[in-house]
């Protein structure tokens, strides 16, 4: 909540404002036209590649369905959904969590785990066709960086 004896805000500058609705419209139109071009490409689309490639980086290949759907950012609904249509094509299983009978792991499949590897060269083609194409000549370990910091939602005053 703002401070009400804190200085009037101030507004955007022209540069600022072009960079905040810039930012709006990439996050709206980027995975959209990632996931396009993968599905075009006969590949998995964009939300279920990103469960598999999430899976794929765990130990024993297994998460909790709950931080699968935070890092996928997506609701614990719309997770489940996305985990049973992987389920139904093999490509990961859902199984009880040992530590309590109330949670589900999902777990990436050798199966799963391959048409990861089969859809990789789509989603690195445009990725870098609809990304980072558009970051030549920037420093992208300090662009990287600035990203990171504004993800975390913490103001940094």
């Amino acid at each position: 909540m703002a401070n009400p004896t804190a200085a009037s805000p101030q507004p955007l500058t022209p540069d600022e404002e072009s960079l905040v609705r810039a930012l709006g419209q990439v996050m709206h139109v980027l995975p959209r036209a990632i996931d396009a071009d993968m599905v075009g490409d006969r590949q998995l689309p964009l939300t279920e590649y990103t469960a598999l490639m999430n899976l794929s980086e765990t130990p024993e290949r297994r998460m909790r369905m709950n931080e699968l759907a935070a890092l996928c950012h997506l609701s614990l609904s719309g997770m489940t959904r996305t985990i049973i249509r992987l389920e139904t094509q093999g490509l990961v299983r859902r199984e009880r969590c040992e530590e309590d009978a109330r949670g589900w792991n999902a777990v990436l499949t050798d199966a799963g785990y391959a048409r990861l590897q089969e859809s990789w060269p789509s989603h690195l083609a445009a990725v870098r066709r609809r990304f980072l194409q558009h970051f030549e000549g920037f420093d992208l370990t300090q662009l990287a960086r600035a990203f990171q910091r504004a993800g975390t939602a913490e103001p940094t005053d």
